[in-house]
């Protein structure tokens, strides 16, 4: 079962990240298509516009790519590393437009302006569509392709140019005329300024990568929570199959902190039989919807008498049950418990219009779990759970609503007054049993 909420949690993780992912991509694909648009639209709005060739087919393609990944994202042919890939061609192809397409067709137009126009920004949606991937990995690679390639871009320029002009050029007490020839000098590279923009990207890389995992974190703390809410919902819903619906949420709590109870076992434990005196023929002379109902409401209410004196109702015997004190739950006195619960037992009967007949008595009691995959029931034997029995047929004979055997008798007899009633035949049981009757 435990493996079974392992993989839901993973199954669950998955998801979320593929979502998120076709999401990021989505955002990507419509970005790369609207640029696209536009560059065709610009050809037709604007005639000083002309459209290259080259630059429609590299839209077209990444558009395509995006496109393709998000039909293949959580199919067969899906792989880990491919957006990495994806976003490391993304970040690279933008840092290549700045770097080789030209800016202007003019020979002595340096290509270094175009790194003047804070073309960075271009770069930080790709870092903001990686967040949604709920993969803080992919974030940190994508920042780090970002401050990598855009340097290698600027680099690449610089290296281009036959001369250039620094912040190294700038005298000391600089003029305005000074700041003119050299800041605004198309020859002007700027490498603080690159420094400022890389600087600013590791930042809010850092700083998104930590959003994600955190992300990712309360996402775990909520898919644990709910597993341990499924994990108890299906112990309590085993332990209602096992024990019956009647069994009191303190009960069923201790029974799912620890099911060592439930395993096979020998318990010192008292057995309760209860049954409903003439229900036979209340049955007989009511509809069958009346009996269920009258039934019902009286079974319930007994039961939880039995619930509230410590003892666990195992099973329904027609009009009546089978309660066990000790056993699969410990109780202090389970004797004494046993008859007080029976004395409550004869009340609430009475309150339903009806009297009952009790049968209590102690001894060994084997418990366990018997039934295959689909049905399993906790099951009690032992010569305490027949002699109780039979001591509850006794009453009728004896006409008392309690019975009780002699073990229990002398334990309880020290709280509760009890009759001697004497030796008597039971069925099935070699000698007579010494009786005793609670008022």
């Amino acid at each position: 079962m435990e493996d079974t909420f392992e993989r839901e949690s993973a199954a669950r993780l998955i998801r979320a990240e593929q979502t998120g992912l076709r999401m990021a991509l989505a955002c990507r694909s419509a970005a790369t298509g609207a640029a696209f648009i536009w560059y065709v639209l610009a050809a037709v709005l604007f005639p000083e516009v002309t459209p290259r060739l080259a630059t429609i087919v590299v839209l077209l393609a990444f558009t395509a790519v995006g496109v393709a990944h998000v039909a293949i994202i959580g199919t067969t042919y899906d792989r880990p590393w491919i957006k990495f890939a994806i976003y490391g061609l993304d970040v690279c192809a933008i840092c290549a437009v700045f770097a080789l397409v030209p800016i202007s067709r003019a020979d002595d137009v340096p290509q270094i302006i175009a790194f003047r126009a804070y073309g960075i920004y271009f770069l930080f949606p790709l870092l903001a569509m990686a967040c949604l991937s709920l993969s803080w990995r992919l974030v940190l690679w994508t920042g780090g392709t970002i401050i990598a390639a855009w340097w290698v871009a600027f680099i690449w320029v610089q290296n281009q140019m036959g001369s250039y002009l620094s912040w190294a050029d700038m005298p000391t007490n600089a003029t305005r005329a000074d700041y003119e020839s050299v800041f605004l000098s198309i020859d002007f590279i700027g490498r603080g300024n690159r420094i400022e923009e890389t600087g600013m990207v590791f930042f809010a890389t850092l700083a998104l990568a930590a959003a994600v995992y955190r992300a990712r974190a309360v996402f775990f703390a909520q898919v644990a929570a709910d597993i341990d809410r499924q994990k108890e919902q299906s112990l309590r819903e085993r332990v209602s199959d096992l024990l019956g619906r009647h069994v009191p949420e303190a009960i069923a709590t201790r029974l799912i902190e620890d099911d060592a109870p439930l395993r096979p076992q020998r318990t010192r434990g008292t057995a309760l039989v209860m049954d409903v005196a003439g229900f036979t023929a209340f049955s007989a002379q009511h509809p069958p919807e009346h009996v269920i109902e009258t039934l019902d409401a009286l079974l319930s209410d007994t039961a939880k008498v039995v619930s509230e004196k410590g003892g666990v109702v195992l099973s329904y015997l027609g009009d009546g049950f089978l309660a066990t004190f000790n056993t699969p739950v410990s109780v202090t006195d389970h004797e004494t418990a046993a008859l007080a619960a029976a004395k409550d037992l004869v009340i609430v009967a009475k309150t339903h219009g009806f009297d009952v007949r009790i049968g209590i008595a102690s001894g060994d009691l084997v418990t366990g779990i018997i039934g295959n995959e689909t049905r399993q029931s906790f099951t009690v034997y032992g010569d305490a759970v027949n002699l109780a029995s039979r001591l509850e047929g006794l009453g009728k004979d004896l006409k008392s609503s309690i019975l009780l055997d002699k073990a229990t008798g002398v334990v309880a007899g020290d709280v509760v007054e009890l009759t001697r009633l004497g030796a008597h035949p039971i069925r099935g049981v070699d000698g007579q049993i010494e009786v005793f009757a609670a008022s």
